[in-house]
């Protein structure tokens, strides 16, 4: 498989994709592959559902590198996300030498690298893989915003210092992917450090051609009705969450499951959980009429 540092064309990059059965349109191949040529973060923004993810994956895949993922959540701090200290191993040895050598003795061989845990980030600047690895950010709008702080100290020049070690340096810059579901607004810094792309809803063709590549023994027939069906729901303006493309995939491998060949009233009821996701969305469907929105 190319190693992205030897990639040609944003073109080479949809069909590295597209083996890995994931579509991807000019522009966000364009902005993957700027980003692996220029050494900068890619910050993807959408709906949640719509691939941004599955991009990152799909890229590790391609290039059959490491996917070093961290995932976001409130309150994620630095131990966490770059390093922490074995403190358990760090107490036992200091009591198995406590008598035997002086305190500073004890201390100075308590913080070194057998008793650093790794987390994510610093996993990503250490890597020594054959090639570069690809450091996916998961959803870091769910992080507090003091998180992005730490993030563009690293991101800035691909380095950290631990005190008790000193600095450590990327031998080599990883391919950052940052993804945002939009919750909340993320600082101008982090993004002036970042390319950035919008990751839609596809469109009816490209949807049909998604269903094709996940779901290749999906009958025509049906994956068309699925799409329409799909995009019917999505534009009803009062929906809590929209169903993103990881739904309809979802959604058409539990009807290939159930032997469907087309969709009715009834089967959309009995598998409507598998496209909705809140209570009141599944109410709007029904308000609306199920056979109003298979087109029926």
């Amino acid at each position: 498989m190319p190693d992205m540092d030897s990639w040609s064309s944003p073109t080479e990059v949809i069909e590295l994709l597209a083996r890995q059965n994931y579509i991807a349109d000019r522009s966000l191949a364009m902005s993957t592959y700027l980003s692996a040529r220029l050494g900068k973060p890619l910050l993807l923004e959408g709906e949640p559902g719509c691939g941004k993810t599955e991009l990152a994956k799909a890229l590790a895949a391609a290039t059959e590198t490491e996917l070093i993922r961290l995932q976001c959540f409130e309150g994620l701090d630095a131990r966490s996300a770059l390093y922490d200290w074995n403190y358990p191993k760090q107490m036992l040895t200091i009591r198995l030498h406590e008598r035997a050598e002086s305190p500073a003795v004890v201390e100075k061989e308590i913080f070194t690298e057998r008793f650093l845990l790794r987390r994510p980030l610093l996993r990503a600047l250490e890597d020594n893989g054959s090639h570069r690895p690809v450091l996916l950010i998961d959803e870091v709008d769910r992080a507090d915003e003091e998180f992005e702080g730490l993030l563009l100290e690293v991101l800035s020049d691909f380095q950290v210092t631990i005190p008790e070690l000193g600095t450590i340096k990327a031998r080599r810059t990883p391919l950052v992917i940052i993804t945002s579901n939009r919750t909340r607004d993320l600082s101008d810094a982090l993004k002036r450090r970042c390319l950035y792309a919008f990751v839609d809803y596809p469109s009816f063709e490209r949807e049909i051609e998604i269903l094709r590549k996940r779901v290749p023994t999906l009958g025509e027939h049906l994956a068309r009705e699925v799409v329409s069906f799909v995009q019917r729901v999505r534009a009803e303006k009062e929906l809590v969450k929209r169903p993103g493309v990881a739904e309809t995939i979802d959604w058409a491998a539990a009807l290939l499951a159930l032997h469907r060949d087309a969709l009715d009233p009834a089967v959309v009821e009995d598998t409507l959980g598998c496209l909705l996701k809140d209570a009141q969305d599944v109410q709007l469907a029904h308000d609306r009429g199920l056979g109003n929105l298979l087109g029926s």
